[in-house]
């Protein structure tokens, strides 16, 4: 299993994950649930007309934080902004009822993946596993 299945799997798991951003200097956290692997990168969405997309932008260093059981996995980097046609064809199959509410609204999903990715899988008092994904 490569490093981003780990972080993909774990996510799967988890459901719902927390994505951690910075707004000025005012820490930003909200949940997150979507996510996807396309030749081993993980990829995020949300619309762009959303704050965590201005405060991703405007910040790029972002965490997400997920809790499975007993264990907890931080996932940080450098969010990078990706426009690619096939990706959000993929999201439209993956999440049609996501894509339907866009659609309607004339919203846009702005992917991203984390560049130069660290993750740690941790139990409550030890380190599990430590990679760069």
């Amino acid at each position: 299993m490569t490093n981003a299945e780990k972080v993909n799997a774990f996510l799967d798991q988890a459901k719902t994950f927390y994505f951690l951003t910075t707004d000025g200097d005012q820490p930003k956290g909200r949940p997150f649930g979507f996510h996807m692997l396309v030749e081993d990168r993980l990829y995020f969405g949300c619309g762009t007309f959303k704050n965590v997309f201005r405060q991703l932008t405007a910040n790029p260093k972002v965490e997400v934080l997920a809790v499975n059981g007993g264990e907890f996995l931080r996932y940080d980097g450098t969010a990078k902004g990706v426009q690619d046609d096939t990706l959000l064809e993929k999201v439209r199959q993956s999440r049609p009822q996501i894509m339907a509410l866009y659609d309607k609204n004339g919203w846009e999903m702005g992917l991203f993946y984390l560049e130069n990715g660290h993750a740690e899988i941790r139990g409550m008092m030890d380190l599990k596993e430590e990679f760069s994904v």
